[in-house]
């Protein structure tokens, strides 16, 4: 299934490049027609909403129709976003646009991590499948942007679009290669499903949930306090890009590194392990001084967490039933997502009224709570209902 793997990765990146330089494309676009900072805060906030509305859903779909049926719709979202955000250059469309992109993007994302799970033969496999799975979004943040801002300052923004469209487009084609699940059913397709709220009775799929908020919200704090408390230090722009480059690399180094030492890391303490460093990372930032201390702890930050997102991944599909992983991986996204369209607001009050610091101290006290409950996240047993997943088990046909 190394081909399978492959071509997963390469539809994310696909994915994930279109929203990522859509997010760069379409404010830029908003500000060039004239609108105010509200209507860039509108458009943004599309990318996030969209996503978080549709989640269930699209989880729902893909643990019915397997991988290809939910690729297809999410590829289809994105191509039209993208399309609709070239040929109308108008408020209201790069609204549309990015609502489409942003939702294109979380449908495919839910469809990937389910179908990655199928192919790990152990939990340690698991962890190796999601860390190449992860490092998608790194690549796609890096590729997309970039692509998208050399296109609007060569050839105008229409063009940008243009081209982001046929990342969806190669997605479609590179899709094939995953093989095809057998069909459920008919009757199984036409059963009731329980109520997805149901899965929050999993007392370790809650503490699971609160994990990943803290994760989520510690990269939005990062990305959002340190400009600030770098300005407050009297530090130059290179020196901050310098200081976030070192997360960023740390990040994606770690993701490349956990498949070869997957089977030696202490995965039941990984997610604890993480949360606490992350904790004291954050305890120490307003203290430091030196912008290579900040790179440093950056660096040590970039690792925790470019580490405990794969594991979470991997711990998602051990305490949910198999059937039901398509909706776990849908309440996973519905909270980043909708943490996503308030964080700008909270984060902006507290900064205004408080500081930077504060921010990160209030942070680390939240990420030294979930550290204890992490704690108590039971892998052994797995979920009721959850039988071990092996690939000779899966009854598949190649496309």
């Amino acid at each position: 299934m190394r081909s399978a793997l492959v071509a997963l990765v390469a539809c994310q990146v696909g994915l994930h490049a279109c929203v990522q330089g859509a997010r760069l494309a379409a404010p830029l676009s908003v500000l060039r027609l004239g609108h105010s900072e509200w209507a860039v805060g509108l458009v943004m906030t599309m990318f996030a909403l969209f996503p978080a509305i549709f989640a269930i859903p699209a989880g729902r779909l893909a643990d019915r129709h397997g991988y290809h049926l939910p690729l297809r719709i999410a590829a289809g979202l994105s191509l039209a976003g993208a399309l609709l955000a070239a040929s109308v250059p108008h408020l209201i469309a790069l609204c549309a646009a990015a609502a489409l992109c942003g939702a294109g993007s979380g449908f495919g994302m839910i469809a990937i991590q389910r179908t990655a799970s199928r192919f790990a033969r152990d939990e340690a496999d698991r962890l190796r499948v999601f860390s190449w799975i992860a490092l998608a979004p790194a690549v796609a943040g890096l590729f997309g942007p970039m692509m998208a801002g050399v296109l609007i300052d060569h050839l105008g923004f229409s063009a940008a679009f243009a081209a982001l469209a046929l990342l969806p487009f190669a997605t479609l084609v590179i899709a094939q290669a995953v093989p095809h699940e057998s069909r459920a059913p008919v009757s199984a397709l036409n059963r009731k499903q329980p109520s997805a709220w149901g899965l929050l009775r999993l007392p370790s799929f809650r503490r699971l949930l609160l994990v990943n908020w803290l994760v989520s919200a510690s990269w939005d704090v990062h990305g959002f306090a340190l400009p600030i408390l770098g300005v407050e230090r009297g530090f130059s722009a290179s020196a901050l890009g310098a200081v976030l480059a070192a997360y960023a690399v740390a990040s994606m180094s770690v993701r490349v590194v956990i498949p070869f030492v997957a089977e030696r890391l202490p995965r039941r303490h990984l997610l604890a392990g993480a949360l606490f460093i992350t904790c004291l990372v954050f305890v120490l930032y307003p203290l430091l001084q030196s912008a290579w201390a900040m790179a440093l702890c950056a660096a040590t930050l970039g690792l925790a967490l470019g580490a405990i997102q794969p594991t979470i991944l991997a711990t998602l599909h051990q305490v949910t039933p198999r059937e039901r992983h398509g909706e776990a991986l849908a309440f996973r996204s519905m909270t980043v997502h909708a943490w996503m369209t308030a964080m700008p607001l909270l984060f902006g009050a507290i900064g205004a009224s408080a500081g930077a610091a504060v921010l990160f101290w209030v942070m680390a006290a939240a990420l030294g709570l979930g550290g204890l409950q992490a704690r108590r996240i039971d892998t052994d047993n797995g979920a009721p209902g959850r039988r071990e997943e092996h690939p000779q088990q899966e009854e598949r046909t190649c496309s």
